[in-house]
């Protein structure tokens, strides 16, 4: 008999993942698909629906083409700055600076170009996850087709290994059980039935009448009728929200965007105002023109990118020893930012491994804890479908494994299951909530033991077992244990057994499972792992707030957070029910006191990220499931897991975890802050020297000086003080107290602290300090005046690159983090100033004369008044004078 045709609307895109498919029948849902269960599809109307709705697949998304990706690299303000500086050096004639600045600037294009094009992979990620073939019921008969002809109303196979090729609603389940973690985070495999569920509205991981496209079947069997395929999936949904969630800036690119507009319209300015003096006090408009033009190119801090470059890459060194993976090279500087960390539970905080934690024998109204009787131990070792494989791999239910490792620890498991052989079972379902299995004693005897939820096993028990021997339950304390154990997040098991049995082995009934002799309770849970309470402890030292965000279940999600203290004791989770209901303003005033979100879908997860965002937070959001990606893109810095994480996570992560340990994600944030105060002492140090170099040529005219440095003089201190010394300063060691600060706020300038009014105190005092010595030297009529000017003002550069290694602490005590880099780049660029003044060809280029030693000695003493003015600004920021540091975000 051919299917009915389906009613109208039923097929249509996006039907699939906004339809409540668990709150309906099967029988009502096969009507209403068209389809007869027993005969599935005929192959006719099969390839009648693929033509309509399309194959089950996720379409390759739109790309940009690789030459608009690349020319998008050249969009930024700073990029626009440098090369205009170019053409401004190529005017001058220095072709050098010119192919130095182009360089720079196609060396930052070609590094945002790989990591964009790596990072454009995750949805292509995503359809990997698709299962390659399906078993389907077509004109009554059972095929093995791709799974992208699957269509809805098809009758779908699953079998224990097999990866769910389409949403299906569950029509005839045979004990299956499904992992979700991948799509909903739940750490354990979820049971599922057939029944229909009355709320129209769930979270996935409690739709258990449904199992999702990209999931995995586990254990046991089922038929499920299609229902959603491709795009109208949940996880099609999930590759929608990764597709349409853009990336965001990192706290350094927006800073360095704003810093490259500012000093642009401020160098103009000033080198316009230069130009106008120079030509009042009479100075020739030719030689104006190129000053004013070579301080042009000095001022912009063209190394910058080339430093920030050269930060990140060895900080992504350092965090390649640690186990991070950095995908893209500003993810390292932006974890010196984050204000909040959005942690995933399973995997990332837990160690994504059942264990049995806690166990309690009779009586319950004792001290919890303690080791299993023999009686207890002989039951966890039987009643199991876990078991080890010939190289030593323990394969099963993650529950079951947990406690046969628990027993494997303190029995000899193989010698207890040899001697026990079992003889027959009840197997366990959901309906049931329990699993007997029946076994041969060595008397002869069997006996029966039995294990569930305990609600059911204390329903059939009349004894406890107390000191070897049966006495009268008391089933009050029992339950009450239970349910402590239940509140604290565990997942909770009783065992039992009955050693008087009322018929043969081949007679094992679901009667038999009374009578029982209760042995004991057991508690299992997905533990933090071990470093992880240290490092949450340290991100708060930090000023970091840590936020767990899962789809696991509520109780054990809030278990797990007291346990790591990022929930107080009285602290509750909000569901992902809760959540939904709740408005974006009220969400954006509560963020902040909420600490552990549960049960939340994909895009509760973006809500939760943005929200913090409104806030002006930066986030780092951590996971490994397919569910996370999208998350993870919206995040101002996403955390993948290396081991256990899905590739579709790793692929829309900015930093990948090796080692799967939230621990190293301190690491990161030491890393981050390290770079970022290396950035700010380089824009320290190069905003000085060319606030010197303009207050020099503004100040001259009108103290009656002639014009105290050459154009060349100009591009030869840009090029060798600025440069080099800035380079080295990108190695330099993290600061004492980099983990004991606050999170940078998120708005603050690169200018705050004190660093503008540095640059111009100090860079007012360098230029003073050189117009001083010109002064001198030009008024007793020497000669060499405009070299030691130029000579004065390039070591006091020098100097200054030393005083400004801390913004802080003292050269003498920050000597005891030696920098040698620096070390050798100030000694050879002294040299290489000392060979524009001695090496006679050299005297021919820069228009300099060789200097008297009292001259030189003269150049060297006037230089050292710069850093020690350095040293005596530290002493008042330490004593609070000065620079006031924010005050704590909270």
């Amino acid at each position: 008999m051919r299917a009915e045709q389906p009613r109208a609307g039923t097929l249509e895109p996006g039907a699939g993942a906004a339809r409540a498919w668990h709150a309906h029948a099967v029988e009502a849902l096969a009507a209403e698909l068209g389809v007869d269960p027993a005969r599935g599809l005929a192959p006719e109307e099969a390839a009648a629906r693929l033509a309509r709705s399309g194959p089950n697949r996720l379409p390759e998304p739109e790309r940009r083409s690789l030459v608009r990706m690349l020319l998008a690299q050249f969009g930024d303000v700073m990029v626009l700055v440098l090369l205009a500086a170019a053409l401004v050096a190529g005017v001058v004639g220095e072709p050098l600076d010119t192919i130095a600045i182009v360089a720079i600037v196609l060396l930052n294009a070609v590094l945002g170009f790989v990591q964009e094009f790596r990072a454009e992979r995750a949805v292509a990620a995503l359809r990997a996850l698709a299962a390659p073939s399906a078993a389907a019921r077509r004109g009554g008969a059972m095929v093995t087709l791709p799974a992208a002809e699957l269509v809805p109303g098809d009758v779908v196979l699953l079998e224990a290994g097999c990866i769910v090729p389409a949403d299906l609603r569950l029509a005839d389940v045979q004990h299956l059980r499904v992992d979700e973690s991948a799509l909903t985070g739940e750490s354990l495999p979820v049971e599922k039935h057939a029944r229909p569920l009355s709320a129209q509205t769930m979270a996935l991981g409690d739709r258990a009448n449904m199992a999702f496209k990209g999931t995995v079947a586990t254990y046991g069997r089922a038929e499920g009728l299609v229902v959603a395929t491709g795009m109208r999936t949940e996880l099609g949904q999930v590759a929608r929200l990764l597709a349409e969630t853009e990336s965001t800036r990192t706290p350094l690119q927006q800073r360095l965007r704003r810093f490259a507009a500012q000093l642009a319209v401020l160098v103009l300015v000033l080198c316009a105002l230069i130009f106008g003096i120079g030509l009042l006090h009479g100075e020739p408009p030719l030689l104006m023109l190129l000053t004013a033009l070579s301080l042009a190119v000095a001022a912009m801090p063209e190394a910058l990118p080339a430093v920030v470059t050269l930060a990140l890459s060895l900080g992504a060194r350092r965090m390649s020893a640690r186990h991070a993976l950095v995908r893209r090279l500003p993810a390292v500087e932006t974890l010196g930012s984050v204000t909040y960390v959005c942690a995933d539970k399973t995997g990332t905080l837990t160690q994504n491994r059942m264990e049995l934690v806690e166990l309690r024998r009779p009586p319950f109204d004792g001290e919890p804890g303690g080791e299993p009787g023999v009686e207890l131990l002989r039951a966890l070792a039987l009643n199991s479908d876990a078991h080890f494989l010939a190289d030593g791999e323990l394969v099963g239910d993650p529950t079951e494994t947990a406690v046969l490792r628990h027993v494997a620890a303190r029995a000899d498991l193989a010698g207890l299951c040899s001697a026990h052989p079992r003889l027959a079972e009840l197997p366990f379902s959901s309906e049931r909530a329990r699993m007997s299995t029946l076994h041969a004693a060595a008397g002869g005897r069997p006996f029966l033991v039995v294990k569930g939820a305990p609600e059911r096993v204390l329903a059939g028990c009349t004894h406890e077992l107390l000191g070897g021997r049966p006495v009268a339950l008391e089933r009050a304390a029992a339950q009450a244990a239970a349910r402590a154990m239940a509140a604290a997040g565990l997942r909770v098991l009783a065992y039992a057994q009955r050693t008087e049995l009322p018929g043969p082995p081949e007679d094992l009934r679901e009667d038999w499972e009374q009578e029982l002799v209760l042995l004991g309770l057991v508690g299992l849970l997905d533990p933090p792992r071990a470093q992880a309470a240290d490092a949450v402890e340290e991100c708060r030292s930090a000023g970091i707030r840590v936020v767990m965000i899962t789809g696991d279940h509520p109780a054990t999600a809030t278990a797990v957070a007291r346990r790591l203290a990022i929930a107080t004791p009285s602290g509750e989770a909000l569901s992902g029910a809760e959540l939904a209901r709740l408005e974006e303003e009220t969400l954006r005033a509560r963020a902040d006191e909420l600490t552990v979100y549960a049960r939340v879908a994909p895009e509760q997860k973006i809500r939760i990220v943005r929200a913090l965002q409104a806030r002006g937070e930066f986030v780092a959001m951590t996971g490994d499931g397919v569910n996370d990606a999208p998350a993870l893109r919206q995040a101002d810095i996403g955390i993948a897991m290396g081991r256990s994480g899905t590739e579709v996570a790793r692929e829309a992560a900015d930093l990948v975890l090796l080692d799967d340990d939230f621990a190293t994600i301190v690491a990161a944030v030491r890393e981050g802050r390290r770079i970022y105060d290396n950035v700010r002492k380089f824009i320290r140090y190069v905003l000085t020297g060319n606030s010197a170099e303009i207050w020099l040529l503004f100040l001259a005219p009108f103290v009656g000086l002639p014009l105290p440095l050459l154009p060349i003089h100009i591009l030869w201190i840009n090029l060798v003080t600025d440069g080099l010394p800035g380079l080295a300063l990108a190695g330099e060691p993290a600061e004492r107290d980099v983990m004991r600060r606050p999170p940078r706020p998120p708005g603050e300038s690169v200018f705050a602290h004190g660093l503008g009014a540095h640059a111009l105190v100090v860079g007012l005092l360098m230029g003073a300090v050189t117009l001083l010595v010109q002064g001198w030297s030009f008024h007793a009529g020497n000669p060499r005046w405009q070299t030691m000017t130029f000579t004065v003002l390039a070591l006091a550069q020098l100097g200054h690159v030393l005083a400004v290694r801390s913004e802080r602490e003292s050269l003498l005590a920050r000597g005891r983090a030696p920098n040698p880099a620096l070390a050798a780049t100030v000694v050879g660029t002294v040299l290489l100033q000392l060979a524009t003044l001695y090496v006679p060809a050299l005297n021919r280029i820069f228009m300099t004369l060789p200097l008297t030693a009292p001259e030189l000695a003269a150049c060297f003493g006037a230089a050292a008044l710069v850093p020690l003015a350095v040293e005596v600004e530290k002493v008042l920021v330490r004593r609070g004078l000065l620079y006031r540091a924010s005050p704590a975000r909270r």
